[in-house]
């Protein structure tokens, strides 16, 4: 008796994508590759964990518009009565405030219909543009000079000082000399960008030879570069002979940094010179023997020390280029806006710096970054106030926050439940037992 073979199943037809029309390997690549992505990205990776720390700012910052709106306090005096007027003063206030802030900062939305109707003009249009790119050109400078510091390991708080000097170098040469008009623009941002590091070396050598810690010496240096510029401006063949106050010689039209839109506008080379310091520096981190030498030596100096590596000279050297980056940064704003000296010429671009750096995770593209992000938030600042009557010490407010949630990014992860990422850690390497 005979059995008859199991019957089998017709193959399965096989179509354009693969085994099983289902498009093979390929297919089911591309069909998990969202879920990985999303998965991905709602972890506590750098990019996020930045993002979410503005998001958290910001509401922060509502709350504190909230509070300090008088017409909202009294909406909401009466909240039981009538809910619904404390939730639109509530809105109000908040969407007014940081819509001025957009428009300050990037765009004017207005200005666009002005310029398609023929009443407005190109140069309204990009005024909010070029007003952070003024803003954030010397902050991505001192934030680039407290960044590599970091990598080597280093703290220098002297940005401040090292800037200041830098204005004085620039502003000297800017009035003192007769020169053509690149030539002279060229000669003091080299003026600056020496006296800048001549202040950065002091430290560097106070630690490379006797130990002492670079918090404390660059500290001091600040408060010597401040008390100096005070004192400077009011000699004669510095101070302007037509004023009494504390102000220096107007700098030559020639030494100016040059106007990149339009003269009504006040964007000028310093931004350009900025991106280009930011390439320059990351070429220097990771493609040069110093670069890896310092990288090193910001890890552990002792295994770099016994590795043969001039630990010494490393932090005479980072600390010169550190002052030189943040003497640009002081020239900037004396060749580019201001064009005089005076004690709070440069402000305090040297601290805000510190926060820059921070921000950026001290890396010069984070940097960029960051300089950028902050002088948005400082022009969009100034229409706030103006418009919106917020006060700008609003903005100074919402920086501190930002940089408390970047700092902690432990904290943004356990309130938006991020998974957990390698990249999540704040890699700034700062000095040990500080």
């Amino acid at each position: 008796m005979t059995t008859a073979p199991p019957e089998q199943s017709p193959p399965a037809e096989v179509g354009p994508g693969g085994a099983g029309g289902q498009g093979g390997p390929q297919a089911a690549a591309g069909q998990a590759f969202l879920p990985v992505f999303v998965r991905n990205l709602w972890s506590a990776n750098t990019v996020t964990v930045s993002v979410l720390a503005i998001v958290l700012a910001m509401l922060f910052g509502g709350v504190l518009i909230l509070v300090s709106d008088e017409e909202v306090l009294a909406a909401f005096g009466y909240f039981f009565a009538a809910p619904s007027a404390a939730l639109t003063e509530s809105w109000r206030a908040v969407s007014e405030a940081f819509t001025n802030l957009f428009k300050g900062a990037i765009l004017d939305p207005e200005q666009i219909g002005a310029l398609a109707q023929g009443s407005g003009s190109w140069e309204r249009v990009l005024q909010p543009i070029s007003e952070t790119l003024t803003y954030a050109a010397p902050l991505i400078f001192t934030g680039l000079a407290v960044a590599l510091a970091f990598r080597g390991g280093l703290f220098n708080i002297g940005a401040q000082g090292q800037a200041l000097l830098g204005a004085i170098g620039a502003g000297v040469l800017g009035f003192a000399l007769g020169l053509p008009p690149v030539l002279h623009m060229l000669v003091a941002l080299l003026g600056a960008a020496l006296a800048g590091a001549a202040w950065g070396f002091v430290p560097g050598i106070l630690k490379a030879r006797t130990g002492a810690h670079e918090v404390i010496t660059t500290i001091m240096l600040n408060y010597t570069a401040a008390l100096f510029l005070a004192w400077l401006i009011v000699q004669r063949g510095i101070q302007d002979p037509n004023r009494t106050d504390a102000i220096s010689k107007p700098v030559h039209r020639s030494s100016y940094l040059l106007d990149l839109p339009g003269p009504s506008l006040r964007a000028n080379l310093g931004i350009v010179l900025a991106v280009l310091a930011c390439a320059a520096i990351a070429w220097l981190l990771n493609r040069s023997t110093f670069g890896f030498e310092l990288r090193a030596m910001g890890s552990n100096p002792d295994a770099a020390r016994t590795a043969g590596m001039g630990v010494a000279r490393t932090y005479v050297l980072v600390m010169g280029i550190s002052g030189a980056l943040a003497g640009l940064g002081g020239a900037t704003v004396v060749l580019g806006t201001e064009h005089t000296l005076t004690p709070q010429v440069i402000g305090q671009i040297g601290f805000n710096g510190i926060l820059v750096a921070l921000l950026g995770r001290a890396r010069p593209w984070g940097v960029l970054l960051g300089g950028l992000l902050f002088g948005a938030l400082q022009a969009g600042g100034n229409r706030m106030q103006s418009y919106a009557q917020i006060s700008v010490e609003l903005v100074t407010v919402l920086q501190a926050m930002i940089v408390l949630f970047i700092a902690a990014p432990a904290f943004v992860k356990t309130i938006f439940q991020l998974r957990a990422a390698r990249a999540a850690r704040l890699e700034t390497s700062v000095a040990k037992g500080w």
